[in-house]
């Protein structure tokens, strides 16, 4: 279902509910009030019965017989039984009063009560105390009679609610309509917006509208997505460009060696000779190859995260930067260690493997750049996070080139006419990402570059 619709039912059901509420106590307080009305009237029939019929029935006057019956009837439909003390029928308005449910009613009304009875078809019935003086007792007078005229009303404002409750209905679906549409014009603007925006526009953005309502907070949540996309976009094009580059360089270096070799290489020297460049291109094409599929395999889904120390992971990787760097001065140091079991220090949960190629990759740069000695520390920042950082004296990066240093293929001024392809830094980014930890840089031109890395602890 359409949001409008969904609205549009919505406010209507409130209205309508609020309408029926409102119709239902407005009908409840008149059927109340005109119970209320004809049930007094019903009392002062019965005190007009009482008033004239029990002074006639005294034994010194019994002037009852000269006493015409309709004469005490006021009502529609009225009947009027009384009955004396010892409980006997004094007087009947009519022959046809069924008397055998009064003579169950006599025992409900004691001295000085008012009763009402359940309504019998459309008769309401009261049965009422009528006192004769206190030694004589007291008679029962029971006066049934049909409200016609307030019934009438009360079916008429019955009508009346109803056909307002239509007209009403009809109105709240109008003005839902109009409600529903309002509401969802801003949203109708964004829709037309976001359809012209494509993978080849992603610099148009949303208008924010007056840009403190929601709209506005969505439309600048959609914006800084759309700033986002455009960045990896230009990110992803860049790599492209990048990686076709890189990957064409080794190829066309390989495809020409071997077509060289094959036309003019006459002696086993020479042959030797162009195999030696061809190998050392695929070498170059392999490395860049696995680098390449190596960052996409860190984007996709990781091994199962197990207890891994982190310790290890980093005294394997210096073993192979001293192996790689044997003239370069390597110094590894603890600080802050906790007291406590040394099977618990320096636990991670994550992939050893990755971790290791993380850190070798942040020795591996430090060791290719740095003039003096590679220093390494790792501490306990606090009592959930590890901290390792890597220092070495190298060249530095200006500010526009740590801005670019984790992109992919990106390589920096210093970088140029060394080994390796730019893929490094932004492997190690995604390793440290993936377990839950931040990689930071800082570096001085000329004077070094420190790798901080923060990750979370395994929980003992």
């Amino acid at each position: 279902m359409l949001i409008r619709n969904k609205l549009m039912v919505r406010f209507t059901l409130l209205a309508l509910g609020i309408q029926l509420c409102f119709s239902a106590c407005v009908y409840y307080f008149n059927a109340t009030m005109r119970a209320q009305r004809f049930q007094h009237r019903l009392v002062n029939s019965a005190t007009l019965a009482g008033r004239l019929l029990v002074p006639r029935l005294a034994p010194e006057t019994n002037r009852l017989r000269g006493l015409r019956r309709e004469v005490l009837l006021t009502l529609p439909h009225e009947e009027i039984s009384l009955y004396g003390p010892d409980t006997t029928l004094r007087y009947s308005s009519a022959d046809h009063i069924d008397q055998a449910a009064n003579r169950r009613r006599l025992a409900s009304v004691g001295a000085g009560q008012l009763v009402r009875y359940p309504t019998t078809g459309a008769l309401e019935t009261i049965g009422f105390a009528y006192p004769q003086g206190r030694a004589q007792g007291y008679y029962r007078i029971f006066v049934s009679a049909e409200d016609q005229v307030g019934r009438a009303q009360q079916r008429q404002l019955g009508r009346l609610l109803l056909l307002a409750n239509s007209g009403a209905l009809l109105l709240t679906l109008a003005a839902a309509w109009l409600f529903a549409s309002g509401a969802l014009r801003p949203f109708a603007r964004i829709s037309q917006q976001a359809q012209r925006i494509s993978a080849s526009s992603l610099q148009l953005r949303l208008a924010e509208g007056n840009g403190r309502d929601e709209l506005a907070q969505l439309a600048r949540d959609f914006n800084t997505m759309l700033a986002g996309l455009e960045q990896a976009f230009e990110a992803q094009k860049s790599f492209l460009s990048n990686a076709s580059h890189e990957l064409r360089t080794p190829l066309t270096g390989l495809v020409g060696t071997l077509e060289t070799a094959l036309e003019y290489d006459t002696t086993l020297f020479d042959a030797r000779q162009s195999m030696t460049q061809s190998l050392e291109a695929a070498r170059r094409l392999s490395a860049l190859t696995n680098g390449l599929l190596n960052l996409a395999k860190v984007d996709g889904a990781l091994p199962a995260a197990t207890p891994v120390r982190l310790d290890e992971c980093l005294r394997h990787a210096l073993a192979l930067a001293r192996a790689k760097y044997p003239n370069r001065e390597w110094h590894l140091s603890f600080r802050n260690v906790p007291t406590g079991p040394e099977a618990h220090l320096f636990m991670l949960t994550g992939n050893a493997e990755l971790l290791t190629t993380a850190l070798l990759n942040l020795l591996d740069n430090a060791g290719k750049y740095s003039g003096g000695p590679v220093r390494t520390e790792v501490m306990y920042a606090d009592a959930t996070t590890l901290r390792l950082a890597v220092a070495d004296e190298g060249p530095g990066l200006s500010a526009e080139e740590l801005s670019h240093i984790y992109e992919p293929l990106y390589r920096s001024a210093g970088a140029q006419g060394r080994p390796g392809y730019g893929l490094g830094l932004p492997l190690t980014q995604r390793i440290i990402q993936r377990h839950g930890g931040r990689l930071e840089l800082t570096s001085v031109p000329n004077q070094g570059t420190v790798a901080e890395v923060w990750l979370p602890i395994h929980p003992s």
